[in-house]
């Protein structure tokens, strides 16, 4: 599905990724952990377009995209929801999930996928007349979350999702990301949480300082001494 060869990316005059190679399989949820600042945003980025690759190359389903607009991208089957949300504030919960789907011409696709939406998060649906600044914070993040899967991705990456919320919240945002893939989204997950996010995934990426320095299934690196060390906090 997607597959990263060799990926070097500058940003800002720093050198964020180091020959990178990693692998999303169709049908999985992959999981990416790191600290900050070792470049994991920097990476969907650039698999969005938004930041160019300085060489190496990315394939969508064998075909190389690097150079693709995001529009493109987008229309390929790829959505990023980026870091800290970034919902409409001025505009209702409705129409933020209309926006979603702006490129989407199938009518009765796009309420069939607002009202799964609403099935997955039911407070979105009780909400869906408010202005989405006027929520809280684990409900603008499953804002972010339903926007998303309103273009009907093939690949859905999600940028720290947990991040700044409360415990519960959290482990609610990691039930549906479950959920989503077992409805048959592919997913690609950023996150700091290593626990949660090694717990959910069916195979995972360490990066450091923008190189992939351990992979293994999620249950592995889990179990492995040093991400117990390193990323959460024991020994």
């Amino acid at each position: 599905m997607l597959k990263l060869e060799s990926l070097s990316v500058f940003y800002g005059g720093i050198h964020a990724l180091r020959n990178v190679d990693l692998e999303v399989a169709d049908g999985k949820i992959i999981t990416l952990i790191g600290a900050n600042g070792a470049g994991k945003s920097t990476m969907l980025n650039s698999v969005m377009g938004l930041v160019k690759a300085a060489s190496g190359r990315i394939l969508w389903n064998g075909e190389d995209i690097s150079g693709k607009d995001t529009r493109d991208i987008v229309s390929l089957g790829l959505v990023m929801v980026p870091e800290g949300r970034h919902v409409f504030p001025n505009l209702t919960v409705e129409e933020n999930l209309r926006l979603g789907a702006y490129r989407r011409q199938d009518k009765a696709g796009v309420k069939a996928d607002r009202e799964k939406c609403y099935g997955l998060f039911p407070r979105l649906r009780e909400r869906r007349r408010q202005p989405a600044g006027t929520l809280s914070g684990g409900e603008q993040q499953m804002l972010a979350v339903s926007r998303g899967l309103m273009t009907s991705p093939k690949l859905l990456m999600l940028d720290e999702p947990s991040l700044g919320l409360a415990p519960i919240v959290s482990a609610m945002i990691f039930d549906i990301i479950r959920e989503i893939n077992r409805n048959g989204t592919t997913v690609l997950l950023i996150e700091q949480n290593a626990y949660a996010a090694l717990e959910i995934a069916d195979y995972a990426y360490v990066l450091e300082t923008g190189n992939i320095t351990m992979e293994n299934t999620g249950t592995a690196l889990l179990n492995d001494e040093g991400i117990r060390k390193a990323y959460l906090g024991e020994g």
